[in-house]
């Protein structure tokens, strides 16, 4: 989950499969249709499992770990990434698994591409892990105190001075920080997002990263809007720079970084890190913690505790699409729109949320952020609850087709999911925040053509 899959994910979307290199596929999710069909849409004989978690005990990765065990109990078909006398590296070395990398404990987990958890992945479908590591040396040493004071590298500014930027925008009200990405290099977005977001949204501060929103015309935007455009050089398409020229001259701020070619992620790994981190240091939060996501997880547990306990979870109906109304009623400036999916992260149903963002962008000027559940409680669900109470929340719930149960528990991936969902959206109200929940049903793409 969060920092252990989001780099793979972006690797294998980036870079793609090197001839006679296994597939890679990233299950971080507890959607019991979503686990299925990815059990069924490989062979498990032929399969390489990496379970890759820095404590060994997220319930999320344990949960999948028990699951797919129970299915391949071979130790030369597993591999760990974990930190050092963790549950998990535990568990490796007493089953006999292939491998156990451990990482070094001092790296927080969304800090952690350039580690184990990024690069062991990353090498098994053969992507270039000594140019990407290059890439990320020469971004480093551009950073250095006194180095970057002197000369940005020739891809743009460089992280601290960065940092800087964005936080002091922030703190002037343009806390929306946008991303423009080329085409090729369009997931990195996701992990840009869990870093930014996980780590500023705290103390009631925080900066929100808008990834994936189709990028409009200056009227569509307010003045909290940021822009940071990545582009491949050569690449960008008249359209997109003609964009860029007129928010420019409608007076919205505008940051242009060039790659040469997407082993460049290496570079902007490191640059985002330290972009982070300054920006951090201006709003004056610390960057390297999370304490919201465990308030999420502690309300899981206590849910999934009563339904060892009572053999149920408490029941929570959920609206009808109409409720969204009175949820726009309550907009001010400066708030954003952020859609909590607990669906399944199917292409249709993710086309048909991307059209609902764009609408509401257009009709309200707001900036909308678009998350699955649970993966999102690892990112930006720590900004949603730590950060400042400007968020408009449509939280989407749905019934799953099937149900899977987890080896050594008592409650099934469905009702984990179930209680995931609950646990957050209790969160949500006890802090105040402006939140409508719409159940779809059980016919998910006929509730969405609604909503």
């Amino acid at each position: 989950m969060g920092g252990s899959s989001l780099c793979p994910e972006v690797c294998r979307n980036t870079f793609g499969v090197a001839a006679g290199c296994p597939d890679l596929r990233v299950v971080d999710t507890t959607d019991p249709d979503a686990i299925l069909a990815m059990e069924r849409s490989v062979d498990l004989a032929r399969t390489l499992f990496i379970n890759a978690s820095k404590s060994g005990t997220t319930v999320e990765s344990a949960s999948l770990g028990a699951y797919f065990w129970e299915k391949a109990q071979r130790g030369g078909q597993w591999i760990a990434i974990t930190d050092a006398d963790s549950e998990l590296d535990r568990q490796g070395t007493e089953r006999g698994w292939r491998a156990v990398f451990r990482n070094p404990a001092d790296i927080g987990g969304r800090y952690s591409a350039l580690s184990y958890f990024g690069l062991v992945p990353a090498a098994l479908i053969g992507a270039d892990i000594g140019l990407l590591l290059e890439r990320a040396v020469q971004a480093l040493e551009a950073n250095r105190p006194g180095v970057s004071s002197l000369q940005p590298p020739a891809s743009g500014l460089d992280g601290i001075h960065l940092g800087v930027e964005i936080g002091g925008l922030a703190l002037a009200g343009r806390n929306k920080l946008t991303f423009v990405l080329s085409p090729e290099i369009a997931d990195f977005g996701n992990w840009v997002e869990q870093l930014v977001a996980e780590s500023t949204g705290k103390e009631g501060r925080g900066v929100l990263p808008v990834v994936g929103e189709p990028l409009g015309r200056p009227e569509v935007y307010s003045g909290d809007r940021v822009f940071v455009a990545l582009l491949l050089e050569g690449r960008t398409s008249r359209e997109i720079e003609a964009r860029l020229k007129a928010l420019e001259a409608a007076g919205h701020p505008v940051f242009r970084l060039f790659l040469k070619d997407q082993y460049d992620l290496g570079a902007e790994f490191v640059r985002w890190e330290i972009v982070t981190a300054i920006c951090g240091a201006v709003l004056k939060i610390n960057p390297f913690d999370e304490l919201n996501v465990t308030e999420s997880k502690d309300n899981t547990a206590r849910l999934l505790g009563q339904f060892q306990a009572e053999g149920r979870l408490p029941e929570e109906a959920g609206a009808g699409p109409e409720a969204i109304s009175s949820l726009l009623a309550k907009a001010r400036p400066g708030d954003y729109i952020a859609i909590l999916a607990f669906l399944e992260r199917k292409p249709d149903y993710i086309v048909g949320l991307e059209l609902l963002r764009a609408r509401l962008r257009d009709q309200t000027r707001l900036a909308t952020t678009l998350g699955f559940g649970p993966r999102y409680l690892h990112s930006t669900g720590q900004l949603h609850k730590g950060g400042p109470n400007n968020g408009l929340f449509i939280f989407l719930t749905a019934e799953n087709a099937q149900d899977a149960a987890i080896p050594g528990r008592p409650y099934s991936f469905g009702v984990l999911r179930r209680a995931q969902a609950l646990g957050d959206l209790e969160s949500l109200r006890r802090r105040g925040r402006r939140v409508v929940h719409i159940h779809l049903g059980r016919d998910v793409a006929a509730g969405l053509d609604q909503l």
